[in-house]
């Protein structure tokens, strides 16, 4: 089984849920996050200011991280659907990460592996 993270433009949302459902993915999690790579994000204004407490410049934009579990012949699919789609061949499309997921425990039943996805 395989994580994969993608972190993209919110408005990408829907296309990411829509390759998602045509895999059968049983699940994500969604956050909205704050981040910046190669565009180096936007100044919201200028000068500093207060972030949890401390003096920062704000040079972060919106994008969305998705998570999913799946077994591993379905991460080249989602990869490659979600370049297809996502892909503005601008900075700031975003990432994909893929790590291995040793086991996966449902809660309620004890269900183990791809059968607890």
């Amino acid at each position: 089984m395989k994580e994969i993270i993608i972190i993209v433009r919110p408005e990408k949302l829907e296309d990411i849920k829509h390759i998602l459902d045509e895999v059968n993915c049983g699940g994500m999690t969604l956050s909205t996050v704050m981040g910046c790579g190669t565009q180096k994000g936007m100044v919201e204004e200028q000068g500093t200011r207060e972030l949890k407490g401390f003096q920062t410049t704000i040079n972060l934009l919106p994008k969305i991280r998705i998570e999913v579990v799946v077994n591993d012949q379905d991460v080249e699919p989602i990869i490659s659907a979600v370049r297809e789609r996502c892909a503005t061949d601008h900075a700031g499309d975003g990432k994909i990460f893929v790590r291995n997921i040793e086991e996966v425990v449902r809660i309620r039943t004890g269900e183990r592996g791809f059968k607890a996805l």
